[in-house]
């Protein structure tokens, strides 16, 4: 093959190894739903990138079949070429045959290693990962066409593979699974803060919404012998009187030693605007109970859930189901923004 066939064929190398690189590196970095999104707005080549995010176990082996061909050919075709090249290069500067082989030899290898590194490998990765759906979307109709072309081979070597990683007990996965646990996210959190990706307090904020979500109610309750109350009869002056005097605009409603709902001073203090005759019984709204050992998580989904801004809390151990405290919305948020402060 003359030199500069073997330099055309060289640079086809290079692209099929770019090609086959950016590829897999844009379909495991490409967010899944940033990809259903684009294939439900038709966008051309995101049905194809998304079909090989379903089958990536596939993808990876066609990249690697495809790189490995190409990685081959730069050996077999790109290496002798500029060797034999070089060779009567250095023969002409006076060195003997066998030494002037050997380098020759030697500063192809480096050249065709740099090459295939460089041009074929680690610039077509740094693109895919700055543009993983973009790139996926460009790339991946091509990519399963030619997967397509040798995909019995592909699901061969791809089975056997398979059977060698069950052999160590691990189990293969199509897909990559992008959900993490709550320690997983508080570790990475805390090596972000330690390589100064986020200040202290975005990394107290975030570790404490992970964190605090798990813990129980009890520790945030107000206890019962500190609830501010009225009781069911209480007119709308009386209920006024008794927000204003605690500094409460929410109140609890009883009768008798049984919280029946709450009362907000806004509604008491319309009806006597109105000259309205009510009570405290009429006013109250239905309070959710809670248990001790709810999480804030949990206590916040069943305010939101209920439309409630308090919650009565019970020991689970007393089947009397006798109230031990009272948790708001404010303090359950407040715990989960400002950990420190609310404790």
């Amino acid at each position: 093959m003359s030199f500069p066939m073997a330099l055309f064929v060289t640079v086809l190398l290079l692209i099929g190894s770019g090609f086959f690189v950016a590829a897999e590196f844009a379909l495991v970095a490409a967010r899944r739903h940033r990809m259903e999104k684009a294939a439900a707005e038709g966008r051309r080549g995101a049905g194809a990138a998304l079909a090989g995010m379903r089958e990536l176990s596939l993808m990876l082996a066609g990249a690697q079949l495809g790189i490995t061909i190409c990685t081959l050919g730069l050996g077999s075709v790109s290496k002798p070429a500029i060797s034999h090249a070089l060779d009567p290069v250095l023969k002409g500067l006076g060195l003997p045959a066998s030494l002037s082989y050997g380098i020759a030899f030697a500063i192809a290898m480096m050249v065709v290693v740099f090459l295939h590194m460089v041009v074929g490998e680690m610039a077509p990765k740094s693109w895919a990962i700055a543009h993983p759906e973009r790139s996926a979307m460009l790339l991946a109709p091509p990519f399963r066409a030619l997967v397509k072309l040798v995909r019995p081979l592909i699901w061969v070597l791809n089975r056997v593979s398979n059977a060698l990683v069950r052999l160590c007990r691990v189990t293969p996965r199509e897909e990559i699974t992008e959900v993490h646990n709550r320690e997983q996210l508080t570790q990475l959190v805390a090596e972000s803060r330690r390589l100064g990706l986020i200040s202290e307090d975005d990394s107290e904020l975030i570790t404490s919404s992970l964190t605090e979500p798990l813990s129980p109610v009890g520790d945030l309750q107000i206890p019962a012998a500190a609830i501010v109350s009225v009781p069911a009869d209480a007119d709308a002056p009386t209920v006024l009187a008794t927000a204003a005097a605690h500094d409460r605009s929410r109140l609890l409603v009883r009768d008798g030693a049984r919280f029946i709902g709450s009362v907000h001073a806004r509604d008491a203090l319309i009806a006597r605007s109105r000259g309205r005759e009510v009570t405290a019984r009429r006013l109250a709204r239905p309070v959710p109970a809670l248990s001790a050992e709810d999480t804030v998580g949990q206590a916040i989904e069943v305010l939101r859930q209920r439309r409630a801004s308090l919650a009565v809390v019970h020991d689970p151990a007393d089947p009397a189901r006798t109230v031990t405290g009272l948790v708001s919305l404010d303090d359950l948020l407040a715990r989960l923004l400002h950990p420190q402060e609310a404790a």
